[in-house]
């Protein structure tokens, strides 16, 4: 068994405390599905949120999915002008016996379009 990292962001159209906690828990659960993955299989979580997201910590929605033993963590994205706003962001440790080009991170809403340059991604814009 291997330890790998996975990443997801996804962008909220607004900050309300209910809507961060859907795309939270949709952009963990993708990445669960998309890699085969349970909650046993995490090691540790890291998540960050743009400066314009305060309604609740990310990881919130990660303790909702049963993620109580998992070491979560919530920090500030930078603020680089230009930056897509509303975004939450996650780096998962995991436990996982798929090689690092099998690992699948998962990009959703307007997030979908932050990282086109990696080979195996799940995006999932808005309009689908």
């Amino acid at each position: 068994m291997a330890v790998r990292a996975v990443r997801g962001a996804t962008q909220l159209d607004e900050d309300v405390r209910e809507h961060m906690l859907d795309r939270v828990a949709e952009m963990v659960t993708d990445v669960m599905s998309a890699n085969g993955l349970d909650v046993d299989d995490f090691i540790s979580v890291i998540f960050t949120a743009t400066s314009d997201l305060h309604s609740e910590f990310p990881a919130y929605a990660a303790r909702q999915l049963g993620f109580g033993e998992v070491p979560l963590i919530c920090a500030r994205e930078l603020e680089i002008e230009g930056s897509m706003p509303r975004v939450v962001r996650m780096m998962a440790h995991v436990e996982t016996d798929l090689p690092k080009s099998d690992i699948t991170h998962v990009y959703l809403h307007g997030a979908a379009a932050l990282r086109r340059d990696l080979t195996r991604v799940r995006a999932v814009p808005d309009d689908e």
